[in-house]
């Protein structure tokens, strides 16, 4: 197997010709809104940004807009993570899940080509692949993560229709390089892409509030010949407290799900790492559907943010007393040199540090999680983590982390206990 750190450097270096080239199109994140903070103020343009310690690229200059925006926009998106995992497990913990072997792996090499096209009515697109040949037991080497269309409706309304994301949990609705924290811990309760069509609309000319539905069918998925059923999916947002000139505000959210179950459920996840077995799984058992709710809170005070997220899942299961399944997390985050995490009033979540510094931004973050697959006559296990990490955003696209977590795994009949340490490399173009 080729080594993951040379295979990621490679794929920088390819695409550096690339990343130079003029862009055709707005430095943005998704399709949905480009970068900026919470007042609505972009990010720093060409020219602005400090002369970072670490060398990278520029931003990339606007398209234009308006009249003189082309006909067709292209712009290409590469995201590079690697990560090294360590483990140490009591006896316990090894009779309980196997022994968990160290390694290295790309946890993500995804090329995104995103952009616009039309003149008095614009329609946006995106298509991104994933290369998944050194994730752990793929079903495939490659995956296509995103196919979609978004038709503007009006000004603040949007309706996409193709695979994507489904609008439920924070956790899922962000991109994973946004967080404080390195691995989602809620997997359990929600799927990375399912194929479908989701209206989104933002309120109020300030935009302090969204909401988001969205109704996805597996089986139009062309990589898989499953066949659940239609998932239903909702996510509501506001902006209740925002005081920008202190860079301080308070984002509340409610999501629902409701999932479609073919003959059998199953609920699994790993404790917060992509490498090893899972540590929570109930296994195959008889379901007709499963409802999904969640709330979420983001409270920002300067450089300061406490991140927490409470999913509960009540799944229809006459056969095993219509089980109910819970998670939640508290995550911690303070930036040391002052930057604020900028807010996304358009989708409702907090983007990626931007620091301001020639030396980056350090940003100590810490988090206690828990996840409980423990209901009626079914015994998936629980676990309470721990957590604590520290990240180095660089510049705007590289960032370097690492974070220690002890968990505390009650399964089998067990109570086993194990440390990780992860260490990562992010490059987002």
């Amino acid at each position: 197997m080729p080594n993951p750190y040379r295979t990621l450097l490679t794929a920088t270096a390819i695409m550096a010709g690339l990343a130079a080239a003029p862009a055709l199109a707005q430095d943005t994140e998704s399709n949905d809104t480009p970068i900026g903070d919470h007042t609505g103020k972009d990010v720093p343009s060409v020219g602005q940004t400090p002369d970072y310690v670490i060398l990278d690229f520029p931003p990339r200059r606007p398209a234009p807009s308006g009249p003189d925006a082309p006909f067709f926009t292209l712009r290409p998106s590469l995201s590079l993570i690697g990560d090294w995992t360590g483990f140490s497990q009591d006896d316990e913990n090894i009779a309980q899940m196997g022994d968990q072997e160290n390694g290295a792996q790309i946890r993500s090499m995804r090329l995104t080509l995103a952009g616009s096209f039309g003149r008095n009515y614009r329609v946006s697109y995106q298509i991104a692949g994933e290369y998944k040949g050194f994730a752990t037991d793929p079903t495939t080497d490659w995956q296509m993560t995103d196919v979609n269309l978004t038709f503007p409706i009006g000004d603040r309304t949007k309706l996409m229709v193709g695979k994507s994301k489904e609008s439920f949990s924070y956790e899922m609705v962000g991109d994973s390089a946004n967080l404080p924290q390195s691995e989602r811990v809620l997997n359990p309760f929600f799927i990375s892409r399912n194929v479908g069509a989701r209206v989104t609309h933002v309120f109020g000319e300030s935009r302090r509030a969204t909401f988001a539905l969205g109704a996805y069918y597996d089986a139009w998925e062309f990589q898989t010949d499953t066949d659940r059923g239609m998932d239903v999916a909702a996510r509501a947002t506001a902006l209740v407290w925002d005081d920008p000139d202190n860079n301080r505000f308070l984002h509340l959210g409610l999501a629902w799900r409701h999932v479609a179950v073919d003959e059998n459920a199953r609920y699994k996840g790993r404790p917060e790492t992509n490498m090893g077995d899972n540590a929570v799984d109930t296994g195959d058992f008889a379901a007709d559907s499963a409802e999904h709710f969640g709330g979420e809170a983001l409270l920002n005070i300067g450089s300061v943010s406490f991140l927490g997220e409470y999913i509960v899942a009540k799944v229809d299961s006459p056969a095993h007393g219509d089980p109910t399944f819970q998670g939640f997390y508290v995550t911690g985050s303070w930036i040391l040199t002052g930057e604020t995490r900028p807010y996304d009033r358009n989708v409702g979540y907090a983007r990626r540090v931007i620091p301001e510094g020639r030396w980056g931004a350090p940003e100590l973050v810490w988090r206690y999680s828990r996840v409980d697959l423990d209901d009626q006559d079914l015994y998936g296990g629980s676990f309470d983590r721990v957590m604590v990490g520290l990240n180095w955003w660089a510049t705007t696209r590289w960032k370097f982390g690492a974070s220690y977590g002890h968990t505390w795994l009650d399964r089998a009949g067990l109570n086993g206990e194990s440390d990780s340490f992860l260490t990562r490399i992010q490059w987002i173009y």
